[in-house]
């Protein structure tokens, strides 16, 4: 189940990637049209968010809160991981075996999906073996696929078409933040992945990042920002990440943005 999203809506939905800097989760995302929350884990490299899981949790939010706010009328939420991609790729038993604690313990917020937060990409050759493996976990059950080798969006659409469970739904990370592509390619990414797997199961993250002189990532600029979400118009699309790049400042010039473009 999915939340109901307004016609107009720039984005569905916010990513927030929990650390100790940002448990407590503040925006107006709501303003954007936003209605549900993708949370990226909920414990990561051996930390909890959550208590009851067994595994410890110093600090935990207050969800309690966050499923009262506008933006977070529904939450899909992100299952256990590491913050380093190889190791979280070599440890995919580990993984699961602490996100079907997690899932049995589940935080007190309105549940609409559950992601499993090990990205994929087509030059992880054995990706496929995960596939018995998130048959285990609850659903509806999304991963993330990004695709900085540039194979296009038909041959990426085909790999994963070839082993991912037909259950499973794919959320694509455009690539805008790191100069990987531009809006209309990534378009282009997901029409061919909704073409191969079925439009409910392909849903996008739009980087609102983007390359920071001398290293790092800066927020992106809404005259940035703007052409993605345009791009994007039919799809529920997420914004990363919400505490991080996602300030009030820039809600305000994303719809200034829109009143802009209505106006001419």
């Amino acid at each position: 189940m999915q939340v109901p999203a307004h016609a107009d809506a720039l984005a569905q939905g916010i990513v927030w990637q929990p650390d100790n800097d940002h448990l407590d989760l503040q925006g107006d995302w709501d303003r954007l049209g936003v209605n549900e929350l993708l949370v990226q884990w909920i414990a990561v490299d051996d930390v909890a968010f959550m208590a009851g899981a067994g595994i410890p949790a110093p600090r935990v939010p207050d969800w309690v809160r966050i499923a009262n706010e506008p933006w977070a009328r529904g939450v899909i939420v992100g299952l256990a991981g590491y913050s380093d991609e190889k190791k979280a790729r070599e440890n995919l038993e580990t993984l699961v075996e602490r996100s079907l604690k997690l899932a049995a313990v589940r935080p007190p917020v309105h549940i609409t999906g559950w992601y499993f937060p090990v990205e994929v990409d087509p030059t992880w050759a054995d990706a496929p073996r995960m596939a018995p493996l998130l048959e285990k976990l609850p659903h509806p059950l999304w991963i993330s696929v990004y695709d900085t080798s540039n194979i296009g969006g038909e041959a990426l659409a085909k790999w994963l078409d070839a082993w991912l469970p037909k259950d499973v739904g794919v959320l694509l990370q455009d690539g805008c933040g790191v100069y990987a592509r531009g809006p209309a390619a990534a378009r282009e990414y997901a029409d061919a992945l909704s073409a191969h797997l079925g439009h409910k199961r392909v849903r996008i993250i739009a980087e609102a990042f983007r390359p920071k002189q001398g290293g790092g990532f800066r927020a992106a600029t809404a005259a940035e920002l703007a052409p993605q979400l345009e791009a994007y118009h039919g799809y529920r699309v997420y914004l990363f990440d919400g505490p991080h790049y996602m300030s009030p400042e820039l809600v305000e010039g994303l719809l200034q943005q829109k009143a802009k473009g209505a106006t001419q």
